[in-house]
């Protein structure tokens, strides 16, 4: 199998699990974790535990990004990690609920530095597939990044998929504005949120059915209730998501992405790469952390 190429950020995340609302003011008992994270980096981490031979071309700050590096590489990573040396690494509080769901606080940091300097056309050698978070292209040096990638992989005949990333910059940066900058992509993984604001759709399928007249292929992460797939405006596929105690959603859609791909790579039917993205994003939300833990392995 060729490999896959992810372009994204590394972020260190501060994991803060509490059972109760944050009191204002005050002190709030949590457990607090420290993980390497960043949504092209768990995909690239999740992408390489599944078997994939994987690179993720990103930039980190002088303060970490050493350390960002040395977990990349321990978890199967070919990490292309620019240190910049100006800026400190992507930092993001994660407050997690008793429910597993999260609210961030964020820094970008290096990550929102990122651009076509920090590209190389040898990162593709070798490539059957480049996978871009959207988190890159929400600041106007990355977006310049992506744009150089994918000109040169379509050119290559590599293909492409995107991972819109977050509700809130995709409104900001723009629905129609983010469909014409991905055009070059055959595949858009989006979760449900992303998917009704890229379409003013009602419901998952059809916003899957009216992504995929746009990229061919359209994967809409449907959390606990699955994922749904279609492709030239049909539904083809739908899975559900196997049961799983939700300690922490942080990565589960990153993980979802590298489970579909990585099966799609190897050559798997629609549906049993669905399935597949179902039990890794499953796998990650059984643990703290967006990245596989030791062991790890949710197929």
């Amino acid at each position: 199998m060729s490999a896959l190429l992810v372009i994204g950020d590394v972020v260190t995340d501060v994991v803060a699990l509490h059972d109760g609302p944050v009191a204002t003011g005050t002190d709030t008992p949590a457990d607090i974790a420290l993980r390497p994270g960043g949504s092209g980096a768990n995909t690239a981490s999740w992408a390489a535990r599944l078997g994939a031979d994987t690179r993720l071309l990103a930039r980190a700050g002088y303060d970490t990004g050493e350390w960002h590096a040395a977990e990349l590489t321990k978890a199967g990573v070919r990490p292309h990690l620019r240190i910049d040396p100006e800026r400190p690494s992507a930092v993001v509080i994660a407050m997690v609920d008793a429910t597993g769901e999260r609210s961030m606080l964020t820094n970008r940091g290096a990550s929102g530095h990122i651009g076509a300097g920090d590209w190389a056309s040898e990162l593709l050698d070798g490539v059957g597939h480049l996978h871009l978070s959207a988190y890159t292209m929400f600041a106007e040096p990355g977006l310049e990044l992506a744009r150089l990638a994918m000109r040169e992989a379509a050119a290559r005949g590599i293909s492409i998929s995107v991972d819109p990333a977050s509700y809130g910059p995709l409104r900001a940066f723009g629905p129609e504005r983010f469909l014409h900058e991905t055009a070059p992509a055959g595949i858009v993984i989006p979760n449900l949120e992303e998917a009704l604001l890229l379409t003013d759709a009602a419901d998952p399928e059809t916003a899957a059915r009216t992504l995929s007249d746009r990229y061919g292929t359209a994967v809409v992460k449907l959390g606990a209730g699955g994922a749904v797939l279609a492709r030239d405006g049909r539904i083809v596929a739908k899975a559900d998501a196997p049961p799983a105690e939700v300690v922490d959603s942080t990565g589960a859609g990153d993980a979802f992405a590298a489970g579909f791909l990585v099966a799609s790579m190897a050559g798997y039917a629609s549906g049993e790469a669905l399935r597949k993205g179902c039990e890794a994003g499953a796998a990650a939300v059984a643990q703290v952390g967006g990245r596989p833990g030791p062991g790890t392995l949710p197929y």
